[in-house]
């Protein structure tokens, strides 16, 4: 299993799309479930919701032995923690990427350009709101990549190498 973190806006579903087409892999997508959740009561306090449900879907997907992808912000380590034991109950191995872009001007433009399809429910999150996130860095992560210097093709690659050969049968 493949579990994403980084802020709004730096890149984690492109590259994480990628990768479910390239593996192939099912792709879990925290702020659609959350929307799900959210649709109808646009207000209504959801808490980890979102993360536990994908969390049990990886783990049902692992079990009949689907690679897994979780795209989600992931901000602290008590999510980090939820995703690995969703993993190790599902069979699989783990492997956490932080995406970061450190051009903040860059990270700002893709935040405020980027077109999104998630539907009612969504909040989309605003610059102000990205740089008050509370967003604990994940140093425990396998991977740390900058899309500052990476596009999410190279990415991408960089993530099925640090797989190892083969498919990603465990990821």
């Amino acid at each position: 299993m493949i579990s994403f973190a980084g802020l709004p806006g730096v890149g984690k579903t492109t590259i994480a799309r990628l990768l479910a087409r390239k593996c192939p892999a099912v792709f879990l997508r925290v702020d659609e479930i959350e929307a799900v959740l959210r649709a109808g009561d646009p207000g209504r306090e959801i808490g980890p919701l979102g993360y536990e449900i994908a969390a049990a879907l990886a783990t049902s997907n692992l079990r009949i032995g689907q690679d897994v992808i979780i795209d989600c912000v992931n901000p602290w380590p008590l999510t980090r923690a939820m995703f690995a034991r969703a993993a190790s109950a599902g069979g699989a191995g783990f492997l956490g990427v932080e995406i970061v872009c450190r051009d903040k001007a860059l990270h700002r433009a893709r935040l405020e350009g980027r077109v999104r399809d998630i539907g009612e429910g969504h909040v989309e999150p605003d610059w102000q709101a990205v740089l008050q996130r509370d967003y604990a860095p994940w140093p425990e992560a396998a991977l740390h990549l900058d899309t500052g210097e990476l596009t999410a093709e190279r990415a991408a690659v960089r993530i099925l190498a640090a797989l190892g050969p083969g498919p990603a049968k465990g990821a």
